[in-house]
């Protein structure tokens, strides 16, 4: 049972719809339900909305596109927003057989579907990357915050290479609730970012340039536009 399921629920008991003992014996039953699904291939986690606020997300490397398809059918079928993140397209056409209204984010190589299940964030997450390189791990992090529920800007290009344009934003950058930067290796940008403002850095280490070496700064994987979009926005929903 979905927070807004649950929440509607509450209302018919208010409104006299619904009566206490009826309605308990349907969270009790929601509840009961075994929380995954098994596929043969693999096991869908239908219970992480309740523990976490987001349904499992979909890792499309290492599977095939019917695969995908599969355990995508099963989450649209429970009525779970959708997103698989690293997906060729072949994927995405083996999904939208099954979940037709589902888009594909070139640049991200993410497939989404977006049912209105996910409670909204408090404030804005702003995705900063240094440059054009880092852009498909920045546009990661933006569709999974979208679809996590958060209001997200952008701030693209704006490296340490010429500093000023990333201080011309200044305004921007303490408006936000959390920031994502998105950077080669050498660490030197969300460094900068994180000097700048009082809000949590999340950084975001890309395969380009050397070394890495953050200061007071959370950071996730290289690469990991996805891992840092989550805890952003888990940031951004408390």
């Amino acid at each position: 049972m979905t927070a807004q399921e649950l929440q509607a629920l509450l209302e018919e008991v208010r409104t006299g719809k619904t009566t206490p003992s009826d309605a308990a014996r349907r969270v009790q039953n929601a509840m009961s339900a075994a929380p995954f699904e098994d596929l043969g291939f693999a096991r869908v986690d239908t219970h992480r909305h309740v523990r976490q606020g987001f349904p499992e997300v979909i890792l499309g490397t290492g599977k095939t596109p019917a695969q995908i398809a599969a355990i995508a059918g099963r989450l649209d079928a429970r009525g779970h927003s959708l997103l698989v993140t690293r997906a060729p397209r072949e994927a995405y056409e083996a999904v939208r057989a099954v979940v037709p209204d589902a888009e594909y984010r070139e640049e991200a190589r993410a497939i989404v579907a977006r049912r209105g299940d996910i409670s909204p964030g408090t404030g804005t997450v702003l995705v900063i990357c240094a440059g054009t390189s880092d852009l498909p791990v920045a546009e990661e992090a933006v569709v999974t915050l979208e679809v996590m529920g958060n209001t997200v800007e952008r701030l693209y290009d704006v490296g340490v290479a010429g500093l000023h344009r990333l201080l011309s934003e200044h305004d921007r950058l303490r408006a936000a609730r959390v920031l994502i930067v998105v950077a080669g290796m050498e660490g030197a940008l969300p460094s900068v970012v994180a000097g700048l403002v009082q809000a949590p850095v999340v950084a975001v280490p890309t395969s380009v340039g050397y070394g890495a070496s953050f200061g007071g700064v959370a950071v996730v994987n290289i690469d990991n536009g996805f891992g840092a979009a989550s805890m952003a926005s888990l940031i951004n929903h408390l």
